[in-house]
């Protein structure tokens, strides 16, 4: 029996054999077309909210703007356990989460937008997209390939990055400064680019894992299911290289 494992902690094999014993009498398995398809309706529905919120940046809207980035980032993360926790509701509440993370999403980047460069995001959105799709080009061809040892070595470092954010975060609220995580320092553009090269290798495992659950013929919900896991890995890698861009322009 094949091992799934993946850095991304929506996609694991626990969770599809849960799947498997959640709706073994579901009409339909799961195939690699149809989770790209819903990955697609998914990010229009990020683009969408992303919209919205960006259109209220540009009309000076700030109040409706920071409401709707609050209600995205509670709503999204709501909804993010709740898929997890209840895989079979994935073709209800993934939509929702898009929308929601679009609106969390659309917010920073028209904040990040003003405060740096302008085009900063656009060139964020672009190197996203152009990134992930040479790593699938690299996973298709077999050239980087999800062996054992390659997918503890990037669950490792996803754990790592996960617990060294979380430590930042506390030291920050007793007052300790860590400002070389986000200034514009060697060091810090030196972290931003193994967090980003991290995230791009965890899109090979997610990859596999859809790989591997449409060859073991999990339920058809789960097509909704892998396509959320997949985005959220995307929204990570896109977020990580707003950041390095951001760091970068400051040098400027």
């Amino acid at each position: 029996m094949a091992i799934f494992k993946s850095g991304n902690p929506t996609l694991t094999e626990k969770m599809f054999d849960r799947s498997l014993q959640l709706e073994a009498t579901m009409q339909g398995t799961m195939s690699v077309r149809g989770t790209l398809n819903k990955f697609g309706f998914l990010l229009l529905m990020i683009i969408a909210g992303a919209a919205y919120n960006w259109h209220l940046f540009q009309e000076q809207q700030f109040g409706q703007m920071q409401v709707w980035m609050i209600v995205g980032i509670v709503g999204g993360l709501i909804s993010a356990i709740a898929i997890t926790f209840k895989p079979n509701w994935a073709p209800y509440i993934a939509p929702l989460y898009g929308l929601l993370e679009g609106l969390f999403i659309g917010g920073v980047s028209a904040i990040f937008n003003k405060a740096f460069v302008p085009g900063l995001v656009m060139q964020a959105v672009g190197l996203t997209f152009g990134v992930a799709f040479a790593v699938f080009l690299l996973y298709n061809f077999r050239i980087v390939k999800a062996t054992e040892k390659f997918k503890s070595i990037i669950i490792a470092s996803t754990l790592g990055i996960g617990l060294f954010y979380l430590l930042t975060m506390l030291l920050n609220l007793f007052g300790v400064n860590v400002s070389f995580v986000y200034d514009s320092s060697m060091l810090s553009i030196g972290i931003s680019l193994f967090v980003v090269a991290i995230a791009a290798l965890n899109l090979v495992l997610d990859f596999d894992m859809i790989e591997q659950g449409a060859e073991r013929g999990a339920p058809k919900f789960m097509e909704w299911y892998c396509a959320f896991g997949l985005m959220v890995t995307l929204v990570w890698l896109y977020f990580e290289i707003l950041k390095l861009l951001s760091k970068l322009s400051s040098r400027d």
